[in-house]
C-alpha cells in the first residue's frame, strides 16, 4: 500500500504528532477495533516501518491517542465553567448544556474515553484503560476543587462522583438516542444537587 501524500505544513509536524492524529481520526470515525496500522499509515501519509519507528504497537497508539485529549477535554470542561455567569449551579449546569450544544452536531460520537473503554472492556490492564480511568479522576478532583471553592468542602468529593456519574450517564444516553435534551435534563439534576447541598448548608 503506498502512503497517502500529505500537504507540506502537516509534515512540519513531528511525525509522533502526525501518527497520532491519524489514528485519531479513525479511531473516531470506525472504532479502535476496525483501525490497522496499514490504515494508520496510509491516513497519516507514512510508511509502516515508520510507524514501528515511533509506536511498538497499535496499543501504543491508541493509547498515545487518548493522552492527547487528556488535558484538552478538561481545559474545555474548565473554560465552560468559567464562561457560565451565575451560581455555583449554574456554572455545573453551564457544562452540560455546551455539551449539549456539541452533540447536535451530527459528526458528534460520545466521549472517547468512554468509547475506547468499552472496546477494551476485556482488556482491563490495557494502557489506555489506565489513561482513561485516570482523566475521569482528573475531571473528578477537578469538580470537587470547584465545589470546595464555592462553599461545600464537606460535600465536595461525593458531588464531584455525581456529577461525574451524571455526565457519563448523558453521554451515554444522549449517543444511544441521538437526543442531546437528555444533557439538558443531566444538567438539571447536577446542579439541583449543587443547590440543595447549598442550601443544607444556610
Amino acid at each position: 500500500m503506498q502512503p497517502n501524500k500529505r500537504p507540506t505544513q502537516a509534515n512540519k509536524r513531528p511525525t509522533r504528532d502526525v501518527i497520532v492524529h491519524a489514528a485519531a481520526k479513525l479511531f473516531r470515525g470506525i472504532g479502535i477495533r476496525d483501525v490497522s496500522l496499514d490504515m494508520v499509515a496510509a491516513e497519516a501519509g507514512l510508511t509502516k516501518r515508520t510507524i514501528y519507528y515511533h509506536f511498538r504497537s497499535k496499543d501504543e497508539i491508541i493509547a498515545a491517542y487518548l493522552e492527547a485529549r487528556d488535558m484538552p477535554n478538561l481545559e474545555t470542561f474548565k473554560q465552560w465553567f468559567d464562561a457560565t455567569e451565575g451560581t455555583l449551579a449554574d456554572k455545573v449546569e453551564g457544562i452540560f448544556r455546551h455539551l449539549a450544544v456539541a452533540a447536535h452536531h451530527p459528526k458528534w460520537k460520545g466521549c472517547g474515553f468512554l468509547r475506547t473503554t468499552v472496546e477494551l472492556v476485556k482488556t482491563p490492564g490495557h494502557p489506555a484503560m489506565e489513561i482513561a480511568r485516570a482523566h475521569k479522576k482528573r475531571v473528578e478532583d477537578w469538580l470537587a476543587v470547584e465545589l470546595t471553592a464555592g462553599g461545600l468542602a464537606a460535600e465536595s468529593e461525593t458531588l464531584a462522583r455525581q456529577i461525574l456519574l451524571l455526565l457519563d450517564g448523558a453521554f451515554s444516553t444522549v449517543l444511544l438516542n441521538r437526543d442531546p435534551s437528555y444533557m439538558e435534563t443531566a444538567g438539571l439534576a447536577a446542579a439541583n444537587l449543587v443547590r440543595h447541598a447549598l442550601a443544607s448548608r444556610a
